[in-house]
């Protein structure tokens, strides 16, 4: 019945659209006719009504032609890509916006050329669920009650503490570094204790950063920009900082501000989740460290788009660093390492390791750290 009535509605505006080009036919006619042949003056200017409504025809035809292209039958098949529809659920296609108007309407409900509510948790659980909004364009971003002098900012990468005045904290329950620190030492939020992470080899998973920058100029490559996905604090960033290697940091806010830690250390904070396309142009990175935050809670088919999108923004002989990936043993040889294997990367250290809980028992998962070097030429 859908398509009997587009067909019915389709063929009555190719109607219209064939008299409207008949009554503009004539009307160059009888201009032209009205004109001397012995005068060449400029033909009159085509009436912006009738050009107006000539678009709107063409436009809805091409409209309704797509349409019925596309699926003409309503029980057929969707010629749509089936691994399509499911990134648009996914990922941050601007249609996962519909799938959550209520926090949508709720993040876009604010007074204008005021200061812009304090619920960036609310943007922050559109943004984990696929919908990047547009920033509020008409209210004023807020900033601390206090702010640190300049001066004041921490020159190196590995500070002996954060200055607290440069957050807002009223999203936290902790309301200074100090508090994070006592709660969990290993977030990253103490600085100082971080500069060793990347420098001390205690097992085989682990890759210092002068041992990579050994493998890569062995390899006579060259490591100069980098992206860290997932990297907390910025560690990583801060230890290649270090070696005049540029390297910038996704991360995100979900029970601490991470990106305002990583921006306090000099670094570059990226405000991305998982599962959006890498803000990268393509081919462009020299090597891509996925941190702790990419394991085996993450969707299969979103871990292997991620790691296709990182395939994008690698250069050719540019290197894949997963570090400390976990997940069950037994899926590590049936699921992970045939995904990984995709890539058709060469292997430069492939180690794993039992992984522990608290309480040292070991629950069948393992770590897996893993440095990859992307093919020359494809």
């Amino acid at each position: 019945m859908g398509f009997t009535f587009s067909t019915m509605t389709l063929n009555l505006l190719l109607l219209i659209a064939m008299v409207a080009t008949n009554i503009l036919s004539l009307y160059h006619l009888s201009t032209t006719l009205q004109s001397p042949k012995s005068s060449p003056r400029q033909l009159p200017q085509i009436p912006d009504e009738l050009l107006r409504q000539l678009h709107t025809i063409r436009a809805t035809i091409n409209h309704l032609t797509r349409l019925q292209d596309t699926n003409p039958n309503p029980n057929a098949k969707s010629s749509i890509p089936s691994d399509l529809l499911l990134y648009s659920r996914l990922s941050p296609i601007a249609s996962s916006c519909h799938n959550h108007p209520d926090l949508l309407h709720k993040y876009m409900t604010y007074t204008p050329f005021s200061i812009c509510p304090s619920d960036s948790e609310l943007a922050e659980s559109l943004i984990l669920r696929g919908c990047h909004p547009l920033p509020r364009r008409r209210c004023f971003s807020p900033t601390p009650k206090k702010q640190t002098p300049s001066s004041s900012f921490p020159h190196s990468p590995f500070p002996s503490s954060l200055p607290d005045s440069s957050i807002i904290w009223d999203r936290y329950s902790c309301k200074s570094f100090d508090c994070l620190n006592r709660q969990n030492p290993n977030l990253g939020f103490q600085p100082s204790r971080e500069s060793s992470k990347f420098n001390t080899y205690t097992s085989d998973l682990d890759l210092p950063v002068q041992q990579l920058l050994q493998i890569a100029k062995s390899a006579k490559s060259v490591l100069r920009l980098g992206l860290d996905v997932g990297g907390g604090t910025g560690s990583f960033a801060a230890a290649m900082k270090l070696r005049n290697v540029t390297v910038v940091t996704t991360t995100m806010n979900v029970v601490a501000p991470y990106s305002e830690a990583v921006a306090l250390r000099g670094l570059v904070p990226l405000h991305v989740p998982l599962q959006q396309r890498l803000p990268i142009f393509d081919g462009v990175v020299d090597i891509v460290r996925c941190g702790r935050a990419v394991n085996r809670w993450i969707p299969t088919t979103m871990l292997e788009f991620l790691l296709f999108d990182v395939d994008r923004v690698l250069r050719g002989g540019g290197y894949l660093w997963l570090d400390h990936f976990f997940s069950k043993g037994v899926d590590l040889e049936k699921v992970y390492a045939p995904l990984i294997g995709k890539l058709g990367y060469k292997k430069v250290k492939w180690a794993t390791g039992n992984k522990t809980d608290a309480a040292g028992v070991k629950n069948g998962e393992l770590y897996l750290t893993v440095l990859l070097q992307k093919p020359l030429s494809r």
